[in-house]
């Protein structure tokens, strides 16, 4: 898809993938036939705050069946639904709202949070945040007023792949202690390896039954997968070349 359109996010996609792969195939209760569901209302709602990773979201509903893998081919281009950035603007299903203004979808998430505690809907609202992206002050702002709301239908998930586009998570501002700080702000934590699936699948199921407000880290590798492009920056924003697409497909086992 990125090389496709000579222009997206290799490696902050490639680093989340698993994780959005656990959720929809294990975790979430999202119907598949979108907004004509009966039960529509009572679905889970997730929300890829790190909008710019939306390659990975595209694809992992096509690989679901939200909508055909014929539209892949269509990210980033004039009129098409698979925008650079999540867009509800288009009716695409799956999406419930657009992100990608960084430090913004957590506090959306909240509010559905709350609006679905006030309608007396009993389901979850799981929101992926990049480790960078937390560097924003309102997302801090919204971990408090989680706590402050005892939302214990929000499950926020960190991508903790430590880098972002300048570098270094820990160099440009470091997080740390964020275990730690998450559990200062009322947040039940748990740490995982964000490529193990097994440990993916119970932390979400966890969060997901837990009657209190809970938090992943899911430590992950940029570019995973892909050797030329695991832990290296320079593939946060940049497209494959033919040569380097080929030989990315064949590390990942992938059909073209």
């Amino acid at each position: 898809m990125i090389h496709n359109a000579k222009s997206g996010h290799p490696g902050g996609s490639l680093s989340c993938v698993d994780i959005l792969t656990v959720l929809y195939k294990k975790v979430l209760n999202v119907p598949i036939e979108w907004d004509k569901s009966p039960n529509f209302k009572q679905r889970d709602r997730f929300i890829l705050s790190k909008g710019h990773a939306s390659p990975a979201l595209y694809a992992t509903l096509a690989n679901c069946g939200y909508f055909s893998k014929d539209l892949l081919m269509g990210f980033r281009m004039l009129g098409s639904k698979l925008q650079g950035h999540p867009s509800s603007r288009v009716n695409l299903p799956g999406i419930e709202v657009s992100t990608g203004s960084l430090g913004q979808g957590l506090s959306i998430g909240i509010g559905l949070a709350l609006a679905m505690r006030l309608d007396k809907i009993k389901s979850k609202v799981f929101v992926l945040l990049g480790d960078g992206e937390m560097q924003e002050g309102s997302v801090w702002e919204g971990l408090m007023n989680a706590n402050h709301q005892k939302l214990n239908n929000l499950v926020v998930i960190v991508d903790k792949n430590k880098l972002q586009i300048d570098g270094s998570t820990d160099d440009v501002k470091s997080l740390e202690p964020l275990d730690e700080k998450l559990k200062a702000f009322g947040f039940e934590v748990s740490t995982i390896d964000g490529h193990n699936y097994e440990e993916i699948e119970k932390a979400l199921l966890n969060a997901k039954k837990s009657d209190k407000l809970c938090a992943i880290i899911a430590n992950t590798i940029k570019g995973k997968g892909v050797s030329f492009m695991e832990n290296n920056v320079s593939w946060h924003g940049k497209a494959p070349k033919d040569n380097e697409l080929k030989d990315a497909l064949e590390e990942l086992n992938a059909d073209k």
